[in-house]
């Protein structure tokens, strides 16, 4: 694996073409030339896509720059790494085989340089997601996949779409970021105690790096308001904002 080490989550891309969303997508291709300049290896930490799902001979239009511009990196010798989140699940060949050098489906452990990694998307993790756990648990079983991939791409997309929509992921008071911070810290200090140095998840909104008795929790951001991203150099980690 190469080094340096970016982390991104929380891109959200999405399937209109609004001004906001080619900002968006520039921000993010001149990130991409970045991360090949320096010859890293990038790890998306889930929900890059607002939605996909993805059918044995469809792909959206819609994601054609973005998907372009992950297979020249890939092709400049960028080793791009693809943990899913809840939004883009559904991999399947083209993009576990074209777009991404490897998906971990279920986060993934990386040890480098004596410093130890557990890279997770973060949904599901809280006391207050059960009913979301039991929904996850259907979206996920293979017979409610093989159904959906039964119906037209057009109306598939149009489903989830309006489903997004309906969905509020974006803002949370001060009081609901700082529960779900503290919650999230004793979930990772378990980690930390067992030698992991990172713990890095997305989901959250919120771009923090906390220290823990031992390790450290990051909270990734997003690119819908922050455009930040993490970084390892070999020896330290940061959190850092792509201007």
């Amino acid at each position: 694996m190469n080094s340096p080490l970016f982390f991104i989550s929380d891109i959200h891309l999405s399937l209109t073409n609004s001004e906001e969303e080619k900002q968006k997508r520039n921000h993010l291709i001149n990130f991409i030339h970045h991360v090949t300049e320096k010859k890293g290896s990038l790890f998306i930490v889930g929900d890059l896509f607002e939605f996909w799902f993805e059918y044995k001979f469809v792909m959206p239009k819609a994601y054609f720059d973005i998907l372009t511009a992950f297979h020249q990196a890939r092709s400049n010798g960028v080793e791009i790494y693809f943990i899913p989140g809840n939004h883009d699940y559904w991999t399947r060949e083209f993009a576990e085989k074209t777009i991404f050098t490897q998906v971990f489906q279920d986060g993934y452990t990386l040890e480098l340089n004596s410093k130890k990694f557990l890279i997770i998307h973060g949904d599901g993790l809280l006391s207050r997601d059960m009913g979301y756990r039991a929904l996850r648990k259907l979206f996920r079983n293979r017979l409610f996949v093989f159904l959906y991939r039964w119906l037209h791409p057009d109306l598939g997309y149009t489903i989830a779409q309006w489903i997004s929509r309906t969905g509020n992921h974006r803002s949370h008071s001060d009081e609901y970021n700082e529960a779900v911070i503290r919650e999230l810290k004793e979930i990772a200090q378990d980690h930390g105690n067992n030698g992991v140095d990172y713990i890095i998840m997305g989901h959250y909104h919120q771009t923090k790096q906390v220290d823990l008795e031992n390790g450290s929790l990051v909270i990734l951001g997003d690119w819908l308001r922050f455009h930040s991203f993490g970084y390892f150099d070999g020896n330290e980690f940061s959190l850092n904002y792509w201007r």
